[in-house]
């Protein structure tokens, strides 16, 4: 059973003791990292969140306090009263190893039994037992320094955004469901039988409200739900920087943003960022890198060849050209030697996931060209693209032929693949990237229409109005990312505050006026009484902490973080309900 604390009083931090310390007594408190029995005398590390600090228990100066000392086991609780003394044995490893604490008393306030995991930052445990056991790897110093660099981050923000004129204001969890992005985490009502509150996806149409009622900047730190199919870097529930500004363009809040990103990157990194940051179109990033989220750290852009191979007897590349597709390619630099035969087709099987049917391939070795294409489309137009991609001895072309959103995504990715593999990426460089002038609409085949590309809320670009009925596909939205090393950190857009043009809008989308008094028409409602022109952006602010502190995982940025599969390994869940629970609420479930 464990003691209480009695008249022990921490006076310091374990990791904060230093040389300066020496002669005073001190009380510590924390977790027993290790312990050895010596025989006359046991060593023990005691450690809090600051670090760790050596104990030493002296039979000779109390047997008392040495004898409860022998029976300390790693993550005991315990309370150390003692005097600081310099240690015989430096450890230059950690900043207390010039000291030590003779101890004159102990207080063992917990005790622990054998830890599933070890608590230590390389114990090299899998994710599901890391998540499992949460509460004891979020002990250990790395986890500590995630979540404590996080909670810096929200008082650097806060900080930020309120000297910049922002008010700070919740927006309801319980919302109406959205008919366009992510499914929608329901809720049922008990009161309202049979009806349904939404947990948000995110405060977009709240925060737009929040303009139309005179509030001019909103800030909001806020959780969001999305139930849709996770990968590494998405939660089911998750954090953003929500930001909105009334009587704003674009550039406004760009340039807001970038002395927000210049700041916090400089008092987490002590890294200067350049503004204002580069920008890029969409139409540039997606010809120059396929992905609209482009990692501009290295090369091997994209090289448009269709028109060299549009009229080769190579029907993959010649028939892609005249269906409307194209042919790209990249350049591999060294990848002639580093790729073998079963490698490419390791690549091949890559880009199959992003619906390419193949992937063509060009070494240019020392003694001619090899490529399984070489005798359809012929030496002297193998030499033609050669020459036109730039490639040198040594190099590896590859190429993808199909529609254009298929060798983009293809091509983009794969570009990103083998950069991985081949460790072109500095990993010391910080290199964020504006994107612009995003779509208002894409065609979503399975439903048959022009969607919006974010938002039926965001405004098109002033030329591109009366493209709205006309010719959505080249309709240009007032619409811009933030790009980091190629993740996107945020988005945002300029919004529409003419009722007109909203209502233009829903039309193009599909919606009759019924459809969207019904869905939006609290949103329609206000904006008749006076809607200033506002715009905001929005940070996934998971993601911004993983670039802060390097790591690769989403989990591991997150206090209580989900699987794959949307579980919770520490609670177990979701869980089954009671008929009891289920009947309060007004829900059968019906077993198929």
């Amino acid at each position: 059973m464990g003691e209480s604390l009695g008249a022990l009083k921490r006076s310091h931090l374990c990791g904060t003791l230093r040389e300066e310390h020496i002669d005073e007594t001190v009380v510590v408190m924390g977790w027993v990292q290790k312990s050895r029995n010596l025989g006359a005398l046991v060593f023990t590390d005691v450690r809090d969140y600051t670090g760790i600090v050596q104990v030493v228990f002296d039979s000779e100066e109390d047997e008392t306090v040495f004898d409860k000392a022998t029976s300390l086991r790693s993550e005991y609780v315990v309370a150390v009263k003692g005097t600081v003394r310099k240690r015989s044995s430096v450890n230059e490893k950690i900043p207390t190893g010039r000291i030590e604490i003779l101890a004159s008393e102990l207080k063992i306030l917990s005790e622990s039994e054998v830890p599933p995991i070890y608590v230590k930052d390389d114990d090299d445990v899998s994710d599901d037992l890391r998540l499992k056991y949460r509460t004891l790897d979020l002990r250990k110093p790395h986890s500590q320094s995630v979540l404590r660099t996080r909670s810096w981050v929200y008082k650097l923000t806060r900080d930020f955004f309120y000297d910049e004129g922002f008010v700070e204001v919740e927006t309801p969890m319980l919302n109406k469901p959205t008919p366009e992005g992510a499914r929608d985490y329901l809720v049922p009502s008990r009161i309202h039988e049979g009806s349904f509150y939404a947990l948000p996806q995110s405060p977009q149409l709240m925060k737009q409200l929040l303009m139309v009622a005179g509030f001019d900047r909103y800030i909001q730190i806020a959780r969001c739900f999305r139930d849709e199919d996770l990968r590494f870097n998405r939660q089911p529930e998750f954090t953003q920087i929500d930001m909105e500004l009334s009587f704003v363009e674009a550039d406004d809040i760009i340039a807001i943003n970038e002395r927000y990103l210049k700041m916090l990157f400089k008092e987490i990194l002590d890294v200067d960022l350049n503004i204002p940051f580069d920008r890029m179109t969409y139409r540039e990033a997606m010809d120059r890198y396929g992905v609209d989220k482009p990692d501009v750290r290295f090369g091997m852009e994209l090289q448009d060849v269709s028109d060299i191979v549009k009229d080769c007897d190579f029907k993959v590349f010649s028939g892609a050209v005249e269906d409307g597709g194209s042919v790209r390619a990249i350049v591999v630099k060294g990848g002639e030697s580093f790729y073998s035969r079963k490698k490419i087709d390791k690549l091949e099987a890559f880009v199959k996931d992003f619906k390419a049917k193949g992937l063509a391939w060009m070494k240019v070795k020392e003694d001619g060209i090899q490529s399984p294409i070489l005798k359809f489309i012929g030496e002297e137009k193998a030499q033609q693209i050669i020459d036109d991609v730039q490639a040198k001895r040594g190099d590896l072309i590859l190429f993808v032929a199909d529609k254009n959103s298929v060798v983009y995504a293809a091509l983009g990715n794969l570009r990103n693949h083998i950069a991985d593999e081949m460790d072109l990426i500095p990993e010391d460089v910080i290199a964020p990237l504006w994107i612009v002038e995003f779509p208002l609409f894409e065609y979503d085949e399975e439903e048959g229409r022009y969607v919006a590309k974010h938002h039926p809320f965001t405004s098109p670009m002033d030329e591109d109005l009366d493209k709205i009925e006309s010719d959505p596909a080249n309709c240009r939205a007032k619409a811009y990312d933030i790009v980091i090393n190629g993740d996107e950190m945020g988005g945002g857009s300029i919004r529409i505050h003419d009722s007109d043009v909203q209502e233009r809008m829903f039309k193009a989308l599909g919606f009759s006026e019924e459809e969207a008094m019904e869905k939006f028409g609290f949103l329609i409602e206000a904006f008749k009484y006076g809607a200033p022109p506002h715009g905001g952006l929005a940070y996934g602010l998971d993601r911004l902490i993983m670039l802060l502190t390097g790591e690769k995982n989403m989990r591991h940025v997150i206090a209580f973080p989900k699987t794959q599969s949307a579980s919770d390994l520490l609670t177990g869940a979701p869980v089954e309900l009671s008929e009891k629970q289920l009947e309060e609420v007004h829900i059968r479930v019906i077993e198929e």
